[in-house]
């Protein structure tokens, strides 16, 4: 195969980016020039790739194609491309993975008559199959994509700094008592984060007790294991929270926590994963305005996307409330704007689900953690990734 500095790759953008960037993170593989071949309605998603692949001493070109559904007009304005190419010391390669079925037809057969290497990347295997010429051995691309480039090759940008690191000890061991006592403490749990909610909404850092809470035991154990991870404590029937970020712990984020560092200990090749994140938000321009998302947990493993849901909620909401499925809908749309096809989505709730939203789930791909299962997430995680 020609020096890297001395070869372009020829992409066809689509709207399944991942393939077109990742032989660009192989350096065995990385050219130095790339040529994106564009339809009208691709020019998006060519931005976003030109954002990713300049900062990488790459340079960028555009091959604009008018028709990407037309055969014949796509095949000679390939052979126009390769044409112009020839008298140069730059080798094309063309990576046959994006575009129509259409254009990458066309651009197999006007590359393959030009004698040029063509290559395609296994969608599901992540490795590079070798279309032309065939000697070329199949190889595995390396796991170099971090959660900022492929959010961003999705149209997505990530606000503010990513939390990677471990999670306090402190926190931790009470995240980790409150799954160990799962099956005692989902009801109690529930009227906890109601108060919590509430507070909230009142822009308040307290909320205040009835007798009938005061007088409930399970409660009060509750709120005495949170106290002793100080973040809230119990004056007269006073309940304060220590700050927001306190309050917004003990109103669910104790749970994105917990699953984040089961998530960050995993080894699924004996080594950590690629890339993790948690509570990311995340922007996306729709018809001109920037709609934030917030991730709770977020990894990548072999150049794929992996979503998870963290939720402490009861399912039971009130008549012609769907709370689950709208849960498991909205992550369904978020997997596949931010993670393209082979993205991966997990709901893991503290509270046990439907079956009905359980079936749901099933449906779209969605994997499910939830109840008492939950305390076998680690479990969970490993077949899910494998």
């Amino acid at each position: 195969m020609p020096e890297k500095n001395s070869t372009a790759h020829v992409c066809l953008v689509s709207a399944q980016p991942i393939p077109n960037l990742t032989p660009l993170f192989d350096p065995t593989m990385a050219p130095s020039r790339v040529v994106l071949v564009v339809s009208p309605d691709m020019r998006r998603h060519a931005n976003w790739l030109e954002k990713i692949i300049r900062p990488r001493g790459i340079q960028v070109e555009r091959w604009p194609i008018d028709d990407p559904w037309d055969i014949e007009a796509v095949q000679e304005q390939m052979l126009l491309l390769l044409e112009q190419e020839t008298p140069q010391q730059t080798q094309l390669i063309l990576n046959a993975t994006g575009g129509t079925k259409p254009m990458s037809i066309a651009a197999y057969e006007a590359f393959r008559a030009y004698g040029f290497p063509i290559f395609y990347v296994h969608p599901e295997q992540d490795r590079v199959v070798w279309l032309h010429p065939h000697d070329h051995p199949v190889f595995n691309l390396p796991d170099r994509i971090r959660l900022e480039s492929l959010l961003m090759a999705h149209g997505a940008v990530v606000e503010g700094k990513l939390q990677r690191g471990p999670v306090h000890s402190v926190l931790l061991e009470t995240a980790e008592d409150l799954v160990r006592d799962i099956t005692q403490l989902q009801q109690p749990l529930k009227n906890l984060n109601w108060l919590a909610y509430n507070a909230e909404k009142e822009g308040r850092r307290s909320v205040t007790l009835d007798s009938r809470q005061q007088a409930d035991g399970r409660l009060m154990s509750l709120i005495d294991l949170f106290n002793k991870a100080n973040v809230m404590h119990l004056k007269g029937g006073e309940l304060i929270f220590n700050g927001e970020d306190a309050r917004f712990f003990v109103n669910g984020g104790w749970f994105e926590l917990y699953v984040y560092e089961q998530a960050r200990q995993l080894r699924p090749s004996g080594k950590p994963l690629q890339d993790i994140g948690r509570g990311v938000v995340v922007k996306r321009e729709i018809r001109g305005q920037r709609v934030p998302n917030e991730l709770d947990v977020a990894f990548l493993q072999d150049n794929r996307l992996y979503l998870i849901e963290c939720k402490t909620r009861q399912w039971a909401g009130r008549k012609g409330d769907r709370p689950g499925a709208n849960a498991i809908y909205k992550l369904d749309t978020l997997k596949d704007l931010l993670g393209g096809l082979q993205a991966r989505a997990m709901l893991v709730s503290y509270q046990d689900m439907p079956d009905h939203d359980r079936r749901r789930a099933a449906d779209l791909g969605i994997k499910v953690c939830a109840g008492r299962d939950v305390q076998r997430l680690n479990e969970f995680l490993k077949q899910w990734i494998n």
